[in-house]
């Protein structure tokens, strides 16, 4: 058994999301997880599920409806349910017969009675013949929590349901689970006034005891959350001007645990310090970019490497371009109403890229939620350009998260990247704080889902914004856990008094160890210092792990 259960509260997830993520977590990670998280209203189903059992049209009532690869009819999921997916190694089983998956299901039942138990709420048990826990055994039975799962090479997947706050109506849109006879039941309507965060500790803590030899290691997303944290294009109200405001911003940190950091004003240390320096090639490459009326992310962040990189003939392209809808915290680049698409831009690119020789150019692009496909057709229109004419260079996506959107990012990797690169940007306790349009479980399941692809993937973090290195840590063993490749790690640098401040400087020997860290977990490099950003050495990066396996398609 493995000493530590990993455990992530993860907020609201889409279904789909979720279960990509578990599934990469499933096939790809030998560490024990438990997701716990929430979701939007969904109807889920075994592949045995009898369709009468659905009782309406999922859209005309605002859900989602998909069948997955697990025991059970329909069921819901949502808004004020704990939703938890244990995904362990049981020790000494190595099938996944009848018997073998009863006795799990026991064990994740026990955890649930222990849990309600713990929260005051006694009487729950088993009711023999229907898996799941439920209250008022002798009497007219109800269940508060589902259960379905598949167990398979003594690995398990999917998991529980547990009814906090639910709406109930919801459950009057299918037969639950098959039983017309039973009735769901919620621990609020049962009396039990137990927050969603005091239901998750009291499983969690019950779930390490049976499956954590010493504990869980467990981080936390935001537990409290407003539509206003988002950009008016995350809230559907479409282009508009958006600022990072400073009292909004640091209430946000505050809630998560940081102080009002450094000053702007602030004195970086001696390893922080980048040197101006117009070589002859930071100013040909400057030329070139001029020449063709292109945008770098190196230009517009801000980004301290500049003239190192461009100096030897590398940067960052930037597509769909220089206005993004989001509003992160931590990025200077502009956040106005963004302009129409310029379809000469990938030609563009092609052209910069042939000119300068590159053996390996990375592609990046504002975020677009204003398309239907988030941009995602730039990129693939990028990338067939520049293999037509620099077939010998390699390519590097840096993608945003496409809203969760799978049929965008599939447009990219359908274009077959060489390396398909996503930020994590910092750590799950400031996903809300920092990137409020964003998320931790969105980006792990981008990153899961290109790396059971097959893709190299890559990701990058930006500390100084308030974690602990503990923190970090966990954010490396997750991005190790789903399969990436790469991660680049280098300290936040305040752009503006309109951006989150700098809550530390971040010692050189805290990336030494990151660096090492990471090999430990099996990725095949960290590139970690100070001033490392998303693409620097991105070339070298890209030599230190094996890109030839997946087949490029010839240019036309």
């Amino acid at each position: 058994m493995h000493s530590v259960l990993q455990v992530r509260w993860l907020g609201r997830v889409g279904f789909r999301e979720a279960l990509d993520l578990q599934r990469r977590l499933w096939a790809h990670c030998a560490d024990n997880y438990l997701l716990l998280l929430e979701h939007h209203h969904v109807f889920t189903a075994g592949p045995s599920a009898d369709e009468a059992n659905l009782l309406v049209d999922p859209a005309e009532v605002g859900a989602d409806c998909v069948r997955i690869d697990r025991g059970g009819d329909f069921t819901y999921h949502g808004p004020g349910q704990l939703v938890g997916y244990p995904i362990l190694t049981l020790p000494g089983r190595r099938g996944g017969g009848l018997a073998e998956t009863a006795a799990y299901v026991c064990d994740l039942e026990q955890v649930l009675i222990d849990a309600l138990a713990d929260l005051g709420l006694g009487g729950c048990g088993r009711l023999h013949g229907y898996p799941g826990v439920w209250l008022d055994l002798e009497g007219t039975p109800r269940k508060i929590a589902a259960i379905g799962v598949r167990l398979s090479r003594g690995r398990t997947m999917h998991g529980f349901a547990l009814n906090v706050e639910t709406d109930l109506s919801w459950f009057e849109r299918i037969i639950p689970c098959g039983i017309r006879d039973f009735r769901p039941t919620s621990l609020r309507a049962e009396g039990c006034a137990a927050t969603m965060r005091e239901v998750a500790d009291a499983v969690a803590r019950r779930a390490a005891e049976r499956w954590g030899e010493t504990g869980c290691k467990r981080a936390d997303v935001a537990w409290r959350h407003r539509p206003s944290d988002l950009s008016a294009f995350s809230r559907g109200l479409g282009p508009g001007r958006v600022e990072i405001a400073p009292p909004r911003s640091r209430a946000r940190l505050a809630e998560a645990g940081v102080g009002n950091g450094l000053g702007l004003a602030e004195r970086k240390p001696p390893w922080l310090r980048a040197r101006m320096d117009l070589n002859e090639g930071y100013l040909r490459l400057r030329r070139v970019m001029r020449q063709h009326d292109l945008v770098t992310v190196c230009e517009e962040a801000g980004c301290p490497n500049i003239f190192e990189c461009w100096g030897a003939g590398t940067a960052t392209f930037m597509l769909n371009g220089e206005r993004c809808t989001r509003a992160c915290g931590f990025c200077l680049v502009d956040t106005r109403q963004p302009m129409p698409i310029d379809p000469g831009e990938p030609a563009r690119v092609a052209d910069a890229v042939a000119e300068m020789e590159l053996d390996h150019a990375v592609v990046t692009a504002v975020a677009r939620d204003d398309l239907p496909d988030g941009g995602a057709a730039a990129f693939a229109e990028t990338i067939a350009a520049v293999r037509r004419q620099s077939p010998r260079t390699t390519i590097e996506v840096l993608v945003p998260d496409f809203g969760g959107d799978a049929a965008a990012l599939q447009i990219v990797l359908d274009a077959s990247p060489d390396i398909l690169n996503h930020n994590l940007e910092t750590v799950a306790r400031l996903q809300r704080a920092v990137r409020p349009s964003a998320g931790y479980a969105r980006s792990l399941a981008l990153l899961a889902r290109s790396a059971s692809a097959g893709y190299v993937t890559k990701s990058g973090i930006i500390v100084g914004m308030g974690e602990q290195d503990a923190e970090v840590d966990v954010a490396l063993a997750d991005l190790a856990s789903v399969g990436a490749s790469i991660v680049t790690i280098g300290q936040y640098l305040r752009p503006t008094n309109h951006h989150i401040p700098v809550a530390r400087w971040v010692p050189p020997e805290s990336f030494e160890h990151w660096r090492e860290a990471g090999a430990a977990l099996g990725l095949d490099h960290v590139e970690s210092s100070p001033l490392t950003r998303s693409s620097y050495h991105a070339a070298e990066s890209a030599a230190a792990v094996e890109l030839s396996a997946r087949a490029r398609p010839v240019p036309a």
